[in-house]
């Protein structure tokens, strides 16, 4: 027998195995319209642009409200904060007022007696300034009294300057006293100063 350029040849005398199909996994087929069904799935899965525009406006909707509220919410902060302040400041003094109503009473009372003798009205004065003096300093109104000490512009006004022995720059005499409330001087001494001869 001749051999055809088709037929398979066998040199050995080992026998052909035969392969049984059912055993054998089928090529993958790949339908026409596969790939068409894939992109118009994919379409229909997207939103349309009149739906993403009204996401966008949803989502703009709530940005601005949150925006409106929080704007309102800061507005009333401010107001508030405005009315304590000012209530603050309205009645800062109210606890020093307080202090000063028993100086009043007694110089009311003071006036109001008719028995007076330089004695009786000197007592009720002193005692109308210690009444006075305590209530500076609960306020932390504090003296400022400068005499002897070295010449201070912060804290002294001075109205001369007299030739003396000693220092120069020096408080020779404190014609009116100075005051001090919390460190911060409301009031300068108003002081006579050395300077050399």
């Amino acid at each position: 027998m001749q051999d055809t350029p088709n037929s398979p040849k066998n040199n050995s005398s080992e026998p052909i195995e035969k392969i049984d199909a059912s055993t054998v996994s089928p090529a993958p087929t790949f339908p026409a319209d596969a790939a068409n069904n894939t992109e118009t799935s994919s379409v229909n899965t997207m939103p349309s642009l009149e739906e993403l525009l009204r996401q966008a406006e949803l989502a703009s909707a709530e940005h601005h409200d949150a925006w409106l509220r929080a704007k309102a919410e800061t507005e009333n902060v401010r107001r508030r904060s405005l009315e304590d302040i000012a209530r603050a400041g309205k009645f800062a003094v109210e606890k020093f007022a307080t202090e000063l109503l028993a100086v009043k009473d007694s110089l009311e009372a003071a006036l109001a007696s008719e028995n007076q003798n330089a004695e009786n009205l000197k007592a009720g004065v002193e005692l109308t300034l210690k009444q006075l003096s305590a209530a500076f300093e609960k306020s932390h109104l504090v003296e400022i009294s400068p005499l002897g000490e070295k010449f201070d512009p912060h804290k002294h006004q001075a109205i001369s300057q007299t030739e003396a022995d000693g220092e120069p720059n020096h408080v020779l005499s404190v014609l009116q006293k100075g005051y001090a409330l919390h460190d911060r001087v409301i009031r300068p001494a108003l002081v006579v100063v050395s300077k050399t001869k």
